[in-house]
């Protein structure tokens, strides 16, 4: 990887996040007829919207927090409550971007969960689920012993990598079959790659370059925190002790 600072790196990184937020809206809103709450369409638009904002943004977000120089230093306990809200963040979008598809599939009569990409993106979900909870319980709740946290850790940094990458490859495939359901007329088919074929393929190549260079600053050495044996560095967000 090229010796580039973390800071201007996590700006470029933002700066990508956003414009995936961005071009994800504007396809919903420019090509897919908008939002609202209706039960029609329009409120599955905001399924993809929420999922990439949530599941993939705001969660790369919460996963890159312990790469930031000014978290080394000082108390850890502040950090560990910026992940963990960042990443509960991110699963409340999650969560409501279910509720839409969902709500829009009823509406409809569609049947649910048929597809491997609402097989992918469940299972990522609950996966998501389990490691906020898990690692709620692991580091800010006082019952841990420092075993168990130190023994968790590496699980807890691989799954969230993992569920990052799962993360992506569910929207990548929902975009790309959203794609297939609905260019189907003989000027718009997807294989004649319209305008909007062109802009959603694009957004899905800049998510996974999200991904990955997320999942690269992870990988860094020399962007981890340093270990830190201090009492603080072990403190839970609801300490026993008055």
């Amino acid at each position: 990887m090229l010796d580039v600072p973390f800071l201007p790196f996590s700006a470029f990184l933002g700066a990508l996040g956003l414009l995936c937020v961005a071009m994800v809206g504007t396809w919903c809103q420019h090509w897919r007829g908008g939002f609202s709450l209706d039960g029609s369409s329009r409120t599955f638009n905001w399924h993809p919207v929420l999922m990439v904002t949530g599941l993939v943004v705001l969660y790369g977000a919460a996963a890159l927090v312990y790469r930031i120089p000014h978290t080394w230093s000082g108390p850890k306990l502040p950090w560990k409550v910026l992940h963990g809200s960042l990443a509960l963040g991110a699963f409340v979008l999650t969560v409501l971007g279910l509720a839409a598809v969902f709500c829009f599939h009823n509406s409809q009569g569609t049947p649910n969960m048929y597809s491997l990409h609402s097989w992918m993106g469940l299972a990522t979900v609950l996966l998501f689920s389990c490691q906020w909870a898990a690692g709620f319980g692991a580091f800010l709740l006082p019952w841990a012993p420092t075993w168990l946290r130190a023994l968790y850790k590496p699980i807890h940094v691989f799954f969230g990598s993992t569920i990052l990458m799962l993360s992506v490859a569910s929207c990548m495939s929902g975009i790309n079959e959203k794609l297939f359901f609905s260019l189907k007329n003989g000027t718009m088919a997807y294989k004649l790659l319209p305008a909007e074929a062109v802009f959603a393929n694009t957004l899905g190549l800049l998510i996974l370059i999200f991904g990955v260079l997320v999942v690269a600053a992870l990988a860094r050495p020399s962007w981890k925190r340093p270990d830190s044996d201090s009492p603080d560095s072990r403190q839970p967000l609801l300490s026993a002790e008055r």
